[in-house]
């Protein structure tokens, strides 16, 4: 069973505090349901915070940043919902341990089941991974077999996963329309993307996709150059992991070609590109620009695939984690990847509660801010957030050597969308021959039949 909770009391059921759940001239609803929490009270606000995928070795991540930003997202309850009880038992230990630790009076709830972890909820957060870690390693595997970059987000790997993950986050968005209509979904779940697109057009939900990869890339390029964030500006422009960083503003000053020059000494996309070029691709561009030899890099005898070694890390992660000694998140995290989440969802989260309306590189969907894609698609761009929704900031038009790229990738997401939602291996064929990393016809009948096949455990339509 789920360690006991920490217990919280909400002392002023009828308190007129403003909060997230309804507008600030009306009471806070989450007071009616009089929360029991530690003899403490929780000021007047009582803030509910879901991660559904509570189980995932990023939780911790999370906790840490909750508790970093206690006094600006002053949450009551974390409830943590996950379908494997042993990851969600160790993490619930551990978050409950990490809270008590810091001498907050928050309340860890843990279950597996969906509806009770939504009641009342004022930001959902989405960290599920269908198919676990070995579905993870199959989408690395198979297309590697036919000469295709294998990777969890990008090309063939990317669509299994976005097929087996559509269908989840939608049901957690109609759960969240009958339980917390008012709530905001935060989701991390790859591929981020084409997720975000499947909420827009299906979900009914207010959104936020996120990616941590912008914010790191850009940082990573500007502390090269000796130059803080606070001083730049960046026009970023494409879709998740198929991002462009096309103009680098320091102190008002263009310094672009400054910043190629920084990205050159950090990357693995080709300097002499990235200048012919113009612009910075995102690091997972070099899939793209360098196929042929990340495939061989990938085929080589013995080498294990980012799957595996991931797996490797969380079976230690989750023994320490299960250390009732431990009660913050641990070094051995960072070798994870992907880190920096809390970061941007975080950032995410107090720019709705507060109403800031800050800029932040996220996935929404386009409203015509890029010309070339329909105002329904998903792009990944900077966008103004508030409580009245994400607001695109306007970019135009596609610089001409990056436009066909981003065209024909989105043309493959919204079919991989379409597929997943009516269940067609037909639309899922024209998916994937609509990738620019699927070689040929000859080689994408065989391999979409051998993906479905070893997916058809998550894949309803298989």
């Amino acid at each position: 069973m789920p360690p006991a909770s920490l217990k919280l009391r909400c002392s002023s059921p009828t308190s007129n505090t403003p909060c997230l759940h309804q507008p600030s001239s009306q009471p806070c609803k989450a007071h009616e349901h009089g929360y029991d929490i530690s003899d403490e009270t929780c000021g007047g606000t009582c803030m509910k915070i879901v991660i559904v995928g509570g189980g995932s070795s990023y939780t911790p991540e999370l906790v840490a940043g909750f508790i970093e930003h206690y006094q600006t997202l002053p949450l009551s309850e974390l409830y943590l919902m996950d379908i494997n009880a042993t990851r969600l038992e160790t993490l619930a230990g551990l978050s409950q341990r990490m809270f008590k630790h810091a001498s907050l009076p928050v309340k860890v709830t843990a279950g597996a089941n969906l509806q009770p972890a939504l009641e009342n909820a004022a930001f959902v957060n989405c960290l599920i991974r269908v198919g676990g870690m070995e579905a993870r390693i199959l989408d690395e595997k198979i297309p590697l077999k036919y000469g295709v970059i294998g990777q969890e987000t990008t090309g063939p790997g990317g669509m299994m996963k976005a097929l087996r993950t559509i269908p989840r986050v939608l049901e957690i968005a109609a759960g969240m329309q009958r339980a917390c209509p008012d709530a905001w979904l935060i989701n991390y779940a790859n591929p981020s993307g084409i997720i975000a697109e499947a909420l827009g057009k299906y979900g009914g939900v207010r959104f936020v996709g996120l990616c941590s990869g912008p914010k790191g890339w850009i940082e990573t390029i500007l502390h090269r150059m000796g130059a803080s964030p606070e001083r730049a500006n960046v026009d970023w422009i494409g879709l998740n992991h198929l991002g462009f960083a096309i103009r680098v503003w320091v102190d008002g000053m263009d310094c672009t070609n400054q910043a190629i020059e920084a990205a050159a000494q950090e990357w693995s996309v080709d300097g002499e590109w990235m200048r012919t070029l113009g612009a910075i691709p995102a690091s997972y561009l070099r899939y793209y620009y360098h196929t042929e030899k990340v495939v061989k890099e990938l085929q080589q005898p013995g080498r294990k695939t980012r799957g595996e070694q991931v797996k490797e890390i969380e079976a230690e992660l989750l023994q320490q984690y299960a250390n009732p000694d431990l009660h913050e998140k641990p070094e051995l995290l960072k070798q994870r990847g992907g880190g920096g989440y809390a970061d941007v969802a975080i950032a995410a989260m107090e720019s709705i509660y507060h109403n800031r309306g800050e800029r932040q590189i996220i996935q929404a969907l386009n409203q015509g801010a890029v010309d070339g894609i329909p105002a329904d698609a998903s792009v990944e761009l900077a966008c103004l957030v508030d409580r009245a929704g994400t607001h695109p900031i306007r970019i135009g038009e596609i610089p001409l050597p990056i436009r066909g790229l981003i065209q024909a990738v989105k043309a493959y997401e919204s079919l991989t969308i379409q597929a997943a939602v009516e269940g067609s291996p037909r639309i899922a064929m024209q998916a994937l021959m609509a990738h620019p990393l699927t070689p040929s016809w000859e080689t994408a009948k065989p391999l979409l039949a051998e993906l479905l096949q070893a997916n058809r455990e998550w894949i309803p339509w298989v």
